[in-house]
């Protein structure tokens, strides 16, 4: 802050002033002299011959508060830097493709990667140095960032040669991971492997791995897939455990619902306190495939309380769902989800606290041990002993009766807790992730059978149509008002995801339409005729030190993953052999990678089955409010059948009945609404009867 003549503060403002991110706005006032990723830095470094100072961060990101509140917020580190380089701040959720591929640099330089990044490059955006989050002084060998930028000072004015010399070879490493080598197709046998690999690091806690827990559900989803191909009971307990274990514990927020983003502990219990938008969809998607397998209630109630966590809120009022909600509150991670043990007991009676406090271990020293210090400070986190059915044994209740207390209990700590300061809302609109909400929504909805569902998906639709939507291309983000930054490979894949899932919740062909357009818009502009695959960027994006494509999981599934189901089901849908080509062409792109390391590729792999098969496209040939096309409907929905997808062939859908060339031979037959079954092999005999059309597609390996 500086004074006016007047006596009054005025803000001091960097390069990002003017900018919507959420991300960007945090830092604007900073004493660095921020500029946003563009021309006008590029140019200031070339002009300047000094290197680039990148940070990568997200506005919900704790770590990246942490090194802004002791660096960036600091004047005399804030005027080093400055001196040093020009320094240039990017929202990895605005730009996932600048955020992927630095990120990248970094895995190569340091094997490791992560938020905040930080990354050192020349003028011509070559990375020649790189890592995470750095402490202003060194620390207990560790350098500090103080000390690093002396460093760069030095070298970069007395051996600036070896500097560009390391970026160079850096960036050719990028250029090879970027790139992709064909092969053959993915054999069966890989399925195999992957299901062993996941078996042998499988957690006695659910999840895999044994230290930091991620919610992994590309991984559930293959061995929920995997389950219903082989019908590997292992298979489907280890996706059950780790769904239970995550809902009892301190990773979902036992009093405002949804997930936080990952645990610090193997148990679930401590989590990094984020929620993402992205979580919540993968989450509900899990958990509706899981209750659709095995009719558990509780997964059905997991998943009505998700999305009431989102429709409350993560959703705007213009139907496009908010990004995300920070780790911390009033400068402290966890703090709006932190209890003592005397707040929850002036709240409770007696005999309330007396089982809440001993059902979700609340301590007097607190079950929270401090990040910083490893100290218990007398915070507890919310989260489960036990099952409720073994809880209520243990109080001799009645597990209904248990049920109604614990949920009396919630509402009391839920309304005590909305009095506090609540954590920062990321409220960027990002088009791939309501996608994934769409997609959840779609699902659910289906299922379940609420059409609040379906209302709540076809309006983002409406949204991200009408405002992330122009002459044929989709943009990315929308924030205060503002669309920026073309779409990438996963706001295409993620919405035609989306489309075809809510093409099958409401049979309105208009959807499907708009996925066929976007899907061609994709294979335009970002398929890689040469080498197959889809790059991340358009093919008129140049403001990018190299294009990347891969197939590789992260936090969300890959959007080439994504768009080989696409491909496999919009082949099915509209009976176009062009797809399934286009989908060949994928899979042998990165058969080699996928090979080579497959847990790595888990959502692809899922695609595989969809492709291995059997698998069905079931045209229903009837009108959509007849009362028998309802009911051979309830049986595709109510039932788990994801080698399955199915379309109405209505007389009144001209637009699906041109594009479809055998609707026209898939009629009722002697006026009866009658389902018509296919696969590769040929078509099964149509039938007219529930039971029938349940049993023909649940038969294993029968030739048709």
């Amino acid at each position: 802050m500086v004074q006016s003549r007047e006596g009054k503060s005025e803000k001091h403002y960097n390069h990002l002033k003017d900018e919507k991110s959420p991300y960007l706005i945090q830092h604007s006032q900073n004493p660095v002299d921020w500029y946003p990723w563009g021309d006008e830095a590029f140019k200031k470094a070339k002009e300047e011959n000094k290197p680039i100072f990148l940070s990568v961060g997200y506005s919900t990101c704790h770590w990246c508060h942490v090194m802004a509140r002791e660096s960036f917020e600091d004047h005399e580190m804030a005027q080093l830097i400055n001196e040093v380089f020009i320094p240039v701040k990017v929202d990895r959720e605005e730009r996932p493709d600048i955020d992927c591929t630095y990120l990248a640099a970094c895995q190569i330089i340091t094997s490791t990667g992560g938020w905040p990044l930080t990354v050192l490059l020349t003028p011509d955006l070559k990375p020649f140095f790189a890592g995470t989050y750095y402490p202003k002084e060194s620390v207990g060998g560790g350098i500090g960032l103080k000390e690093l930028v002396l460093n760069v000072k030095e070298l970069w004015q007395n051996q600036e040669d070896e500097l560009l010399k390391s970026a160079d070879e850096i960036t050719a490493a990028l250029k090879r991971w970027a790139s992709t080598a064909s092969g053959e197709l993915i054999p069966e046998s890989v399925l195999e492997r992957t299901f062993d690999i996941l078996s042998n690091s499988f957690d006695e806690y659910g999840g895999f791995g044994h230290g930091q827990k991620f919610p992994s559900v590309n991984h559930l989803l293959f061995l929920l897939h995997y389950w219903n191909r082989t019908g590997d009971e292992n298979a489907l307990s280890m996706v059950e455990e780790t769904l239970n274990f995550m809902r009892r514990g301190g990773i979902w927020d036992q009093l405002g619902f949804g997930f936080h983003r990952y645990t610090m502990d193997p148990e679930w219990i401590i989590p990094h306190f984020e929620k993402m938008l992205y979580d919540q969809a993968l989450m509900t998607i899990i958990y509706t495939e899981v209750y659709q397998a095995t009719g558990k209630e509780e997964y059905r109630e997991t998943v009505k309380l998700i999305i009431e966590y989102i429709l409350r809120d993560m959703t705007s009022p213009n139907g496009g769902f908010y990004s995300a909600e920070d780790a911390e509150s009033r400068g402290l991670e966890g703090e709006f989800y932190l209890w003592t043990k005397n707040e929850v007991e002036r709240i409770l009676t007696p005999h309330e606290s007396r089982i809440f406090n001993k059902a979700y271990n609340i301590k007097e020293k607190g079950n929270y041990q401090d990040p910083g210090t490893q100290l218990f400070n007398g915070k507890n986190i919310l989260h489960l002993n036990a099952p409720l059915n073994l809880i209520a044994d243990e109080f001799e209740l009645d597990l209904s009766e248990l049920s109604k207390l614990f949920e009396s209990i919630r509402k009391k700590l839920y309304h005590a807790r909305e009095i506090r300061v609540r954590p920062h809302k990321d409220d960027k609109i990002l088009t791939d992730w309501n996608g994934l909400m769409i997609t959840a929504l779609a699902r659910a909805s289906q299922i379940f059978d609420d059409k609040s569902y379906i209302e709540a998906a076809l309006k983002a639709v409406e949204f991200i149509k009408s405002q992330l939507y122009c002459e044929g291309k989709l943009w990315h983000r929308y924030c205060g008002g503002e669309v920026k930054v073309p779409g990438f490979l996963d706001d295409y894949t993620f919405m035609i995801y989306g489309l075809i899932e809510l093409y099958q919740a409401t049979l309105d062909s208009s959807l499907l339409e708009w996925a066929l357009e976007l899907n061609q818009e994709l294979m335009d502009d970002f398929f890689d005729d040469t080498d197959g695959g889809f790059y991340f960027t358009n093919r008129l994006e140049d403001d990018i030190l190299v294009r990347k494509k891969e197939a590789f999981d992260g936090s969300i599934p890959s959007g080439n993953a994504l768009s080989y189901i696409n491909l496999l089901h919009l082949s099915t849908l509209l009976e176009d052999s062009e797809f399934n080509d286009r989908a060949l062409e994928l899979e042998k792109a990165f058969a080699p990678l996928i090979n080579g390391s497959p847990t790595g590729y888990t959502m692809f792999l899922t695609g595989l089955m969809l492709r291995l098969g059997p698998s069905y496209e079931v045209v229903i040939a009837g009108e959509k409010n007849d009362e028998a096309t309802q009911e051979l409907i309830k049986v595709l929905r109510e039932n788990y059948l994801p080698q399955v997808v199915f379309s109405l062939n209505s007389v009144s859908d001209k637009w699906l009945r041109e594009k479809v060339g055998s609707f026209q031979d898939k009629n009722p037959l002697n006026g009866r609404v009658t389902a018509y079954i296919c696969e590769s092999k040929g078509c099964k005999l149509p039938v007219t009867n529930s039971d029938k059309l349940l049993e023909l597609l649940t038969l294993k390996n029968v030739e048709l």
